[in-house]
């Protein structure tokens, strides 16, 4: 018996389509989110491509990045953060599509998101009584973590702007404040053991304002309240520690692998009739 679940642990593992939650995955999230925003920033201003066709193109890229996703049969490191920066730049987009072209208010936007962002969560659980990353093993389950993870970014987006910008506190105040939240949830997690699976979406969302606020931080001018690090700059930066951070997790991933192999396998044969 014990052979048996040791094996099925080991193949929940192997075949899980999202990764571990880690240091590592953390730093990436909060520099992909980062990154959505600066990266947005450069092709709509410093590009002149503007609001419309940088949508329609970083969307376009995103059903790619997403189909190649879904052909794959397992967590493939390279590909699962393409798709995470890529959906931070596209539901970054969103909000500003809302605010610059449709003139809702940020604090409109970040209550339609919220909601939205729910209603995902409570159809999730009521078809999959779970809401757990740990347990994106079918292409159902998977559509509702992708489409939770672009509303997380949307709604990350209004609120960051909308604490930074629409009410007037400045970058410094939005980063101190979002960093001060993730730290609160962290000490209830694991000094109160609150529930892991609440935690985890909860300092999710909140990784995006903090990026976003961290972004335009280290990216606009000081007359606005920045460092002016340019967005260019930023953007690079930042793109190079995720693929550096990206590609040790691929390596980590691959040995991870063929240890739970080389354990399922000795299991498998002993289970085997």
């Amino acid at each position: 018996m014990h052979d048996k679940l040791n094996a099925h642990t080991h193949s929940h593992h192997l075949f899980n389509r999202v990764p571990e939650v880690t240091f590592a995955f953390w730093v990436i999230k909060i520099l992909s989110t980062t990154t959505g925003e600066t990266f947005a920033d450069y092709l709509n201003v410093q590009l002149g491509l503007g609001l419309s066709i940088t949508t329609w193109v970083m969307s376009g890229l995103l059903v790619i990045a997403l189909i190649a996703q879904f052909v794959t049969k397992r967590y493939n490191s390279g590909i699962y953060w393409t798709v995470v920066v890529l959906i931070s730049i596209v539901g970054t987009l969103v909000t500003d599509n809302m605010t610059d072209v449709l003139g809702i208010e940020l604090w409109v936007s970040t209550l339609i998101f919220s909601a939205v962002l729910a209603l995902t969560f409570g159809v999730w659980f009521a078809r999959e009584r779970t809401l757990s990353i740990h347990t994106i093993f079918t292409r159902r389950r998977e559509v509702f973590y992708w489409i939770a993870i672009l509303f997380t970014f949307a709604l990350g987006t209004a609120a960051g702007d909308l604490i930074s910008e629409g009410l007037g506190l400045g970058y410094v105040f939005a980063t101190i404040l979002f960093s001060a939240l993730i730290g609160v949830i962290a000490i209830a997690r694991f000094a109160f053991s609150m529930n892991v699976v609440f935690c985890f979406w909860a300092a999710y969302i909140l990784t995006r304002p903090l990026g976003a606020s961290i972004g335009d931080l280290l990216s606009q001018s000081p007359a606005d309240g920045g460092l002016g690090a340019g967005t260019t700059v930023t953007s690079a930066v930042f793109l190079m520690i995720i693929v550096i951070v990206a590609t040790y997790l691929g390596i980590k991933t691959r040995r991870q692998r063929a240890d739970a192999l080389s354990t399922i396998a000795p299991s498998l044969a002993v289970s085997a009739p």
